[in-house]
């Protein structure tokens, strides 16, 4: 099944509709999700929607584009927006995320034993999967606000851009593990009891983790699970409420990538993974598709052309003209030729020569960089039937490449354009 043949993913329809709340953006890295997570939150703000974008990848793109000179935790006005909407972008924080989790959700003393323990700080700051947790949380933060009709985010590069969907299974597996509910139970325990079940049946334990770990870090370990006991089970509830939000009809998911090898593979990988957690994938978005003006010439006549000009079996019709004017020259009744004119003359014919040379030399290489574009295009097509046939029911948008990056708001636009109309293919790309 080739590309011309899969569905159109239709965008304008999707950011249109009120029921559409959450657009997820997923896929492997550098292949464009931040901008197109920025052009489609400026599309559907300037058809008139309120809308957020929410950035987890790191990287600052985001923020140079829509005019900002910086992303934090705080959603951010984005000027410049054209029509009756609203756009809005941030960047997560997840150690202020998870600092306003506990704040909001413990007592000033607790929380203040929370925010200042040692294994606490290590864990918001970089522990594996808090990222994406964080993630988690804050997408169920900004939904319960209510203050935006339409939330776009922006995932992680690579397979950690589903790390996400398994936050909360993670999270619930950590918290019930047994390593877990041995360090909680003395505190649940309390007083003497817990006291001398902490001195009797964990000695051995915290002996052998106190010289793995450290006697400071089990402590401290053990003093943050006791603060945070009251707290997990309500990370498991806002966790798992976000997840069924994901799976909820007004969620779209769509995967973005590259026409190339590895990128769609990763968008299978996607794909696939989305179908078996009962995620709702809107479409592919393909982008930088290559194209050509002249698609008409194959790359094998061009590269058969630019050999003609190099080995000089091209006739220039240059030459036929010049041999008509040294006839007339060498006619009776012409006029003698002073000998300063026939060196003028030969001078010219050198200078036009020199200059035809170098014609060629610049048609031959132009001719083998269209060679090889048509190559490329040629390795994108079979690339690209190659997923369609995999995966015929993906509908399917194609965003021509652009000679340089995006930087501003006319570049997103100009994205949403491209984005809106599915393309359209670039000659010679179909």
């Amino acid at each position: 099944m080739t590309l011309d043949a899969s569905a159109a993913l239709e965008i304008d329809p999707l950011i249109d509709d009120p029921a559409t709340r959450i657009i997820v953006c997923c896929g492997a890295g550098g292949v464009g999700k931040t901008t197109t997570a920025a052009a489609l939150g400026v599309r559907a703000a300037e058809r008139g929607r309120k809308v957020v974008v929410l950035t987890i990848d790191p990287a600052r793109r985001l923020a140079q584009s829509m005019g900002i000179d910086s992303l934090d935790n705080t959603p951010r006005r984005v000027k410049g927006v054209e029509g009756e909407g609203e756009l809005h972008a941030m960047m997560l924080d997840m150690k202020r995320t998870f600092d306003e989790i506990v704040e909001a959700h413990a007592d000033a003393e607790r929380a203040r034993s929370i925010l200042e323990n040692p294994f606490y700080q290590s864990l918001s700051a970089g522990f594996a999967g808090t990222q994406e947790y964080m993630a988690m949380e804050k997408l169920g933060q900004l939904r319960a606000r209510g203050e935006w009709d339409l939330i776009v985010v922006d995932t992680p590069p690579s397979r950690s851009a589903l790390d996400f969907l398994d936050a909360p299974k993670r999270l619930g597996s950590f918290l019930d593990g047994k390593f877990i509910k041995v360090l909680v139970a003395p505190a649940k325990m309390g007083g003497r009891a817990g006291m001398k079940f902490l001195n009797v049946g964990m000695s051995m334990m915290t002996g052998t983790l106190g010289k793995l770990l450290g006697g400071q870090l089990l402590r401290d370990v053990q003093t943050f699970v006791a603060a945070m006991d009251t707290m997990f089970g309500g990370f498991r509830t806002r966790a798992d409420a976000t997840y069924r939000l994901l799976q909820a009809p007004g969620t779209a998911f769509l995967v973005v990538a590259a026409p190339e090898r590895d990128a769609l593979r990763e968008a299978a990988y996607f794909v696939e993974r989305l179908a078996a957690e009962e995620m709702p994938l809107a479409g592919l978005v393909l982008n930088r598709v290559h194209g050509s003006g002249a698609a008409r010439l194959s790359a094998e006549r061009a590269l058969a052309a630019a050999e003609n000009l190099d080995e000089g079996r091209i006739v220039d019709q240059r030459h036929g003209k010049a041999g008509v004017r040294d006839a007339a020259a060498a006619s009776p009744e012409s006029p003698p030729v002073a000998h300063t004119d026939a060196v003028d003359h030969a001078d010219v014919i050198d200078h036009t020569d020199a200059i035809d040379h170098t014609t060629e030399q610049l048609t031959s290489g132009l001719l083998r960089l269209h060679a090889e574009r048509m190559q490329v295009l040629a390795r994108e097509r079979r690339t690209r039937d190659r997923f369609t046939a995999l995966h015929p029911e993906v509908a399917v948008a194609q965003v021509p490449a652009l000679p340089g990056d995006v930087h501003d708001l006319a570049g997103l636009r100009a994205i949403g354009d491209r984005l809106a109309t599915g393309g359209p293919a670039p000659a010679g790309a179909s």
